[in-house]
């Protein structure tokens, strides 16, 4: 049946109550620490803002872009019906947490219930939920506020539900979320001024399933390979919206539970799932081996609360003297089902400020370097159009983030084939040597740069100066090349005639490679006679370059073999 959604529009703190927190902050008589006394007692909290019944999640339907709100249960049956197209209050570097979160949980109550199929109605759903908290049977761990000695949404129990000693507050959810960016640049922090309870349902995720380590007391994340790396996910993408690509994560999950159980040493039954739930006072870490499979964890002490004084949700934390799990000599290998390994190094795949390029991304797809995710292996059910690998991850650094990065690589029906037979040699075999070229080309502009920057000059050794100008252009080459490598690489292995498609490419990419050479003329050396010798200087090198049996041969080949034409021309402009 299809899913029930409410159309209605969202709740947010009016301007008013947003002025009334701002003065209740600054004013002498209302500090933050007599706020978060308030809005704390913990004789005062009950059970608000339930996942399990109140539609607090937004959405956007495929059909008419219609902007509803769901509870999760109902969430769940849309996604089964795919009728979501997007989710409103979901910020970029959320979008994998967020997939994770519904794909790994819906797995976890498909699993316990003995099922291989979603369900088709909200009310099994909530019971299926309700029924890996057994211990809770009032909800209390899918509210985002619940008295402090009872779990609430991705927070932990407090041991006799005390919260007044803990210090710091938060009071926008972009405020808790785990992006840290240098100055304060990238992305501030606390502007949210219209905040809906799903702002929160997303940073609490983020934060507490791709969090790092940030200082004493601030413990990171166990799927991950050290506190300043980052938990990357890379996984094949199906035609279609969100609720495709969740049946086919949540199926695919289940198929291969056993197999991460084994390889990971983690509980096939009875395993801390639901890690939120269990009682944490700060100083005791969950054995990685107690853990199910497709377990959700937390890593901070956070909790929320209702604040009468300022109408709005408010959020308290403290730190602790442990991770929540021990899982520090992983490296990372935790059965995450989107996480590539690296074999040879034992760790988890971390990502550089350079993100997915082209030579890590054909790596990862085509080479043996790093085990698969297991989300990332090729099945008939994926259809036979439209599939894409997508890449995922925040670079962290020690006490910063060095940006979000997404990858769409499009796979084409010969590469789609090869991957599901596992016949990965030719690809990576064409990659490796495409990556290859694009650095060889990479050298010759680079030289032909230097030269033209020192004015011309016959040298190797060039100046420091025309060395960080020669740079910055040919940065812009390879970007220009790694947001093409892909399709290129899929023209290859689909063309009845490969070598002449290569050579096409080389062509086309040499001459991309001269435009940029010539692009760099306005800001070499602009005198008459110094003018004319460091462009001519330039072109030559860089046509002396392609011509080289030791740069690409089969450029040279071809030149050896073509008559002189408009591109031995040398224009000077």
């Amino acid at each position: 049946m299809p899913s029930q959604a409410t159309s209605v529009k969202p709740q947010q703190a009016s301007p008013f109550a947003w002025a009334m927190r701002n003065l209740a902050i600054l004013a002498s008589g209302w500090n933050a620490s007599r706020i978060v006394n308030f809005l704390m007692l913990e004789d005062s909290v009950t059970l608000q803002y339930s996942l399990l019944d109140e539609p607090l999640i937004r959405a956007r339907l495929v059909v008419g872009g219609q902007l509803v709100r769901y509870n999760l249960p109902g969430l769940f049956v849309a996604l089964a019906h795919d009728e979501v197209r997007d989710f409103p209050a979901l910020r970029p570097h959320q979008r994998h947490p967020w997939h994770a979160f519904l794909v790994q949980l819906a797995a976890m109550v498909l699993h316990h219930a003995g099922r291989d199929q979603p369900f088709e109605t909200a009310q099994e759903w909530k019971d299926a939920l309700l029924a890996l908290t057994p211990e809770h049977p009032d909800g209390a761990a899918w509210c985002l506020i619940a008295p402090h000695d009872k779990p609430a949404f991705m927070q932990a129990p407090v041991p006799g539900g005390k919260v007044s000693d803990w210090k710091n507050t938060l009071y926008a959810p972009d405020e808790l979320d785990m992006l840290v960016t240098s100055k304060n640049h990238d992305l501030k922090a606390a502007r949210m001024r219209q905040v809906a309870p799903d702002d929160w349902v997303m940073a609490l995720i983020s934060l507490q399933t791709q969090e790092g380590f940030l200082g004493a007391g601030n413990y990171g994340i166990s799927r991950m390979n050290g506190g300043f790396a980052s938990r990357p996910a890379i996984g094949v993408v199906p035609a279609g919206h969100w609720g495709v690509r969740w049946q086919r994560d949540v199926a695919t999950l289940l198929k291969h539970r056993s197999e991460i159980v084994e390889l990971i040493g983690l509980q096939n039954e009875n395993g801390v799932g639901v890690v939120w739930q269990k009682i944490w006072d700060g100083e005791s870490s969950l054995a990685f081996s107690s853990l199910d499979p497709f377990y959700i964890e937390i890593c901070r002490r956070i909790r929320l609360a209702q604040s009468d004084v300022v109408q709005a949700i408010c959020a308290v934390a403290t730190g602790s003297k442990v991770a929540r799990i021990e899982a520090k000599d992983r490296n990372g290998i935790t059965g995450d089902p989107w996480m590539p390994i690296d074999t040879a190094a034992a760790k988890a795949l971390t990502i550089g400020s350079d993100g997915f390029h082209y030579r890590l991304a054909a790596e990862l797809l085509f080479g043996n370097k790093f085990r698969g995710s297991i989300a990332q292996i090729s099945d008939a059910a994926d259809g036979e159009a439209g599939i894409v690998v997508l890449a995922q991850g925040v670079t962290r650094g020690q006490g910063k983030t060095e940006g979000y990065h997404e990858r769409r690589i499009p796979i084409s029906p010969k590469v789609r084939n090869m991957l599901r037979q596992k016949q990965t040699g030719l690809l990576a075999k064409v990659a490796g040597e495409r990556v290859d070229a694009i650095g060889k080309m990479r050298s010759v502009l680079w030289t032909a740069l230097a030269a033209l920057f020192d004015q011309g000059a016959v040298k190797d050794k060039f100046s420091d100066s025309a060395k960080n100008k020669a740079g910055a252009f040919t940065k812009t080459f390879e970007q220009a090349e790694d947001s093409r490598f892909f399709e290129e690489l899929n023209a290859e292995i689909e063309s009845g005639d490969p070598e002449n498609t290569r050579l096409q490419w080389l062509l086309s990419m040499s001459d991309r490679a001269e435009a940029i050479l010539k692009t760099a003329f306005v800001a070499g050396p602009q005198s008459g006679e110094q003018r004319y010798r460091a462009r001519s200087a330039a072109l030559s090198r860089f046509h002396g370059g392609l011509r080289s049996d030791k740069t690409l041969p089969t450029l040279a080949n071809y030149y050896r073999h073509t008559p002189p034409t408009k591109e031995n021309a040398h224009e000077l402009v």
